[in-house]
């Protein structure tokens, strides 16, 4: 750790696997916080806030700021942030995203859409489109990274 200003590191996979912290996963981040080494905690799940993910790390035994959780919602909000400031957007996702899309300003609609935005959610299916309408072909379509 030594000469090591900043930390970045994965949530899913390196620092918990399913429903458990990894071995050692608390002690780093203890470590980090008792030295105040700045760490963000990245995760590509989009479904979740940092507070939803805050809290699950809370009850596996590490606890962590929400503003130290970057997730792929808060980073396509960055995106279309920086593309279209106050920009329309047709979403696909759970509450992770759309937090994210309405904390940046965007207005979700399917009216006149610059973007749709296609996400994991917890069940996929078709009846949400609201079909091949010409607003709809126009927009940019984006699809933040999926879990595997």
């Amino acid at each position: 750790m030594e000469g090591i200003k900043h930390y970045l590191t994965d949530m899913d996979g390196v620092l918990v696997h399913g429903p458990a912290l990894l071995p050692g996963a608390a002690e780093f981040v203890q470590r980090l916080q008792t030295r105040e080494i700045p760490f963000l905690i990245l995760t590509n799940n989009s479904q979740y806030t940092p507070r939803d993910l805050q809290v699950r790390l809370h009850y596996l035994g590490l606890d962590v700021p929400p503003e130290a959780i970057f997730t792929s919602a808060l980073a396509t909000a960055q995106f279309l942030h920086a593309q279209r400031p106050g920009g329309r957007a047709y979403v696909i996702g759970e509450s992770g995203l759309t937090t994210a899309l309405h904390d940046i300003g965007y207005v979700l609609t399917d009216q006149e859409p610059e973007y749709v935005v296609l996400a994991e959610t917890t069940s996929y299916s078709f009846d949400p489109l609201p079909g091949p309408s010409a607003s709809l072909r126009l927009a940019h379509v984006l699809l933040p990274p999926i879990p595997m």
